[in-house]
């Protein structure tokens, strides 16, 4: 997606038309657009020659781009989960490692970059009972990769909004619960981790018809995504009326839920009441 913004960028600065860039390396107008929309693989090759058609000649520039094309084919380390990861879900986390701010509403599990391991265990086994006990290591295993993104050097920052369903519905049973839940109130610490609580007396909100996320990107070229889960596949949008509908009920669910301060005593609250030690 970076690297597509940048060709876009640097085709209209030089007045070149998709049509006339499709021609340029053999291909369509078409072609070009997806490349632009990040939506397609890149040839060196083919950058090589846009660069040059565009009036890129400084050496460092174009390494630059060209290091960009490089790296836009090269597995993420998500790959070596294929066999248990679903093609549409391999997109969002190519996303999520880039994103610079995650935003997301849950309204039935802790958001899965929260979980424990014993949670996302008794999250895997709800789809997947009948699989071999590998398998469902395999799908924890990738869970808890994931994580890893939220304590690197340069960590997004992750502002989950949770309804407080998610925290009462019992998942693996009151052991598990209990730690989620301290796992929970120890994220709030983070200072890349804002959590806030959408409390049941709140009544009815701006996002009832469901769960999702808003990821948004450090270049100010690239649009945000809104990513929407469903059972077999998912939903991404990016139009720009689609991202502000979003972001505006994202926006009221972080006035209607509990300011984020208040969180840790909810999590407590809500831990003493029902998974007493």
């Amino acid at each position: 997606m970076l690297l597509g913004a940048q060709l876009r960028r640097l085709r209209e600065g030089a007045g070149v038309t998709r049509e006339a860039a499709g021609w340029e390396i053999r291909s369509s107008e078409s072609k070009i657009s997806r490349m632009e929309l990040g939506r397609v693989g890149f040839k060196e090759r083919d950058v090589a020659d846009l660069l040059t058609l565009y009036g890129v000649t400084a050496a460092d520039e174009r390494e630059s781009l060209l290091r960009l094309a490089r790296d836009a084919n090269s597995p993420g380390w998500w790959h070596r989960y294929g066999d248990v990861l679903p093609s549409w879900f391999q997109s969002y986390l190519g996303l999520e490692a880039a994103a610079a701010l995650i935003r997301t509403y849950e309204v039935q599990f802790v958001p899965g970059l929260l979980q424990t391991a014993d949670y996302a265990r008794a999250v895997v086994l709800l789809g997947h009972r009948g699989a071999p006990a590998e398998e469902i290591d395999r799908r924890v295993g990738l869970r808890m990769k994931r994580q890893e993104l939220l304590r690197r050097d340069d960590p997004p920052q992750l502002w989950a909004v949770l309804d407080e369903a998610a925290l009462r519905r019992p998942m693996g049973g009151p052991e598990v619960m209990r730690g989620q839940l301290d796992a929970l109130i120890e994220a709030t610490r983070a200072p890349n981790v804002q959590l806030q609580i959408v409390p049941f007396e709140a009544g009815g909100h701006a996002a009832a018809s469901g769960a999702f996320s808003i990821l948004r990107f450090g270049d100010r070229d690239l649009p945000d995504i809104v990513y929407i889960e469903q059972l077999t596949s998912a939903i991404y949008l990016d139009k720009r009326d689609d991202l502000d509908y979003y972001a505006l009920a994202m926006e009221r669910l972080c006035v209607e839920a509990a300011p984020p301060e208040r969180t840790p005593e909810l999590l407590t609250r809500i831990r003493d009441e029902l998974y007493p030690a």
